[in-house]
């Protein structure tokens, strides 16, 4: 008998990317706005929406079979849980995400030596706490239930918040003084379905589709046609995963050439190819990417 897979998906800011990556890895993920409890065309998966602050710790307790959550969030809750995967994609893209201690554009706080004594505000209390006695810094952290941004200067003389491009600080004419951690988005397990030998099974073939789907993210597939004439010259531009595919076109002399490239090398490569002498090439998207 198969077993099922309790799968914890994050709710909130990951929630529309990660249904975004599950479907290009093969699995359609619906849910009703007001549900928690999504549908997956997976016959073993049962999935749950959480929040990603809470999540390690319900993978912990044996709740959910495995989940994705941040890095950030798993070191905050100090969860004994077994990291299968480091998926790197956030909210508004494949980048990692920062949390940050930053203060308005005209406060006297320059560097972290300047905080003891001081107010910060922070969803992340834990870890920022911590990371000041690492450094000898005497301050006072307080939770923040949100809109943490505005919090300096009258309730907070700094605040630790999560950045991706730094454009809601910047909004909020605050500045940072220093990166705190850097975090990505992690698959994580329980250990005991970890030890089970058909979840663990499972848990691994989904992270290796997950994986394959965010390397195919940033890559793309060129295919083109190529005169024995100028095939070592084409060749000569190409880089590849591993070695271009060529195959013997029906036409005398030609051949089809076909390899994966970085996606952002495409618009300078695509003329240098035509130069060198490939004709009819057709750049496509790709859904999965498995080494």
């Amino acid at each position: 008998m198969t077993k099922r897979i309790k799968i914890g998906l994050p709710k909130g800011s990951l929630q529309e990317s990660t249904f975004k990556l599950f479907k290009k890895a093969g699995y359609q993920i619906s849910v009703s706005r007001r549900s928690y409890y999504p549908s997956i065309d997976c016959d073993y998966l049962e999935a749950m929406l959480i929040r990603a602050q809470e999540m390690a710790r319900y993978v912990e307790n044996g709740i959910l079979d495995c989940g994705l959550t941040g890095y950030d969030w798993v070191l905050e809750q100090g969860a004994d849980i077994v990291e299968v995967a480091e998926l790197n994609y956030a909210k508004e893209g494949l980048k990692p995400v920062r949390w940050v201690i930053a203060v308005p554009e005209g406060s006297n706080i320059r560097s972290i030596d300047d905080l003891h004594g001081k107010r910060i505000a922070t969803e992340l209390v834990g870890y920022t706490k911590r990371y000041l006695i690492e450094h000898g810094i005497n301050a006072q952290v307080d939770f923040s239930w949100g809109a943490t941004e505005v919090k300096p200067p009258q309730l907070a003389d700094a605040i630790v918040e999560l950045t991706e491009t730094g454009t809601s600080l910047r909004a909020n004419n605050l500045r940072i003084v220093e990166t705190i951690l850097v975090s990505t988005t992690r698959f994580i397990a329980n250990k005991s379905a970890w030890q089970d030998e058909q979840k663990r099974e499972m848990i691994e073939n989904l992270v290796m589709l997950l994986k394959g789907a965010l390397t195919a993210e940033e890559r793309v597939g060129l295919k083109m046609n190529v005169s024995e004439i100028n095939l070592n010259d084409v060749l000569a531009l190409l880089p590849a995963l591993h070695s271009p595919t060529i195959s013997k076109l029906t036409d005398e002399g030609w051949s089809s050439v076909e390899v994966v490239i970085d996606e952002r090398h495409a618009r300078d490569l695509i003329p240098r190819l035509k130069k060198a002498g490939a004709t009819g090439i057709v750049e496509y998207p790709l859904n999965k990417v498995i080494p």
